[in-house]
């Protein structure tokens, strides 16, 4: 009599790695990367640490002179702007250490972290094959991605939010002063409050993105840039100036701005009317007006002759009351790009046939 053979019991499934496991595993693999990026941002803060408390001690000593338009008050307030706020121009080796050119090194910092931490992350495992054994030690494709992400994304959007608090520190006694450029300014906002580690996520997203998508480092890097440095320009030439209508004021003369404005608005653009109130040419506008008052040294003098023949000079500007505002709507919609990169990112991880 014969039986029948009972069916082989079903292999067990092995235990899913755990989510410590594979964030230690980011880790070892990322360290380079981030410790790169730690020190970067370390030589940055400690410069900002050491200059800003030689800022504060001589800030402390202009605001504490009395009558501030007595002759010793001038002096100091010129010395402190030409000892600690120099903007281009004496000697580039001068310049090194002044406020605009650390702006200016600063807006390349967000672009400069996240493509080379985002790229390379998913497009050398790619590249070399090695995702393929990451499969195959209880980590799928999904969980792979996620801790691939997860960690530098968060430690690089802390750490630069944390040094933008340091450089509003470092640039508060210049604009306590009226110094310099503002915040709202093109070349000022994306390095101050939620704006700067918004953009380093975002430069991150899309270099995930394109590592995934090309697959390979150098070509994923490249488009990562150009990419990131497309949207920057795109948002401070056609975004940022609408994220609320810009205001407009009248006065003052062609390339001079009213005293309303001052150093804290950002001014977008400036037109002249006739008459009827038609927006004129400028240089039909040049034409018009006589040479003596072109050239006197008057400061009234334009103004004066545009008000007599009915001609009105306006501005468009955006003020800095809107600063908080605007940064609360880059943030938030460049931390919605962000999620939605990523999450592209991930799908095309689970869906790619390898």
């Amino acid at each position: 009599m014969t039986t029948l053979a009972g069916s082989a019991p079903l292999a067990a499934r092995p235990r899913p790695v755990p989510w410590t496991r594979l964030a230690w595993v980011s880790w070892r693999q990322r360290r380079g990367a981030l410790m790169t990026a730690a020190v970067v941002l370390a030589a940055f803060s400690l410069y900002l640490l050491i200059m800003g408390l030689r800022i504060r001690s001589a800030y402390a000593g202009v605001v504490g002179c009395h009558a501030a338009s007595s002759a010793r008050c001038q002096i100091l307030n010129v010395a402190f702007t030409q000892n600690y706020y120099q903007d281009f121009g004496a000697t580039i080796i001068h310049d090194l250490g002044d406020p605009p050119f650390i702006s200016g090194l600063l807006l390349l910092v967000p672009v400069v972290l996240g493509v080379f931490a985002g790229a390379p992350l998913l497009a050398r495992e790619q590249e070399t094959g090695t995702f393929r054994f990451a499969w195959t030690q209880g980590c799928g494709r999904l969980r792979w991605a996620l801790a691939e992400l997860a960690l530098p994304a968060t430690a690089l959007t802390a750490a630069t939010g944390a040094f933008s608090v340091l450089y509003a520190w470092y640039m508060r006694p210049f604009s306590a002063l009226g110094i310099g450029k503002s915040a709202i300014q093109p070349t000022e906002f994306p390095v101050h409050g939620v704006a700067f580690a918004a953009w380093t996520l975002a430069a991150f997203a899309i270099g995930a993105f394109a590592g995934a998508t090309i697959r390979r480092t150098v070509p994923a890097v490249a488009a990562a840039m150009t990419a990131c440095a497309g949207l920057a320009l795109a948002t401070a030439v056609f975004l940022r100036p609408n994220y609320q209508t810009p205001l407009r004021t009248s006065g003052g003369a062609p390339h001079q701005s009213p005293a309303s404005l001052s150093n804290s608005a950002w001014v977008l653009s400036s037109w002249t009317t006739g008459p009827g109130g038609k927006q004129v040419n400028p240089a039909t506008f040049t034409g018009l007006v006589p040479p003596g008052i072109q050239n006197s040294n008057q400061p009234n003098a334009y103004p004066d002759w545009m008000s007599q023949h009915h001609y009105t000079q306006w501005w468009s500007y955006q003020p800095l009351s809107r600063y908080g505002h605007f940064q609360l709507i880059e943030g938030g919609w460049l931390l919605a790009l962000s999620v939605v990169l990523i999450a592209a990112t991930v799908w095309v991880i689970r869906r790619r046939t390898w």
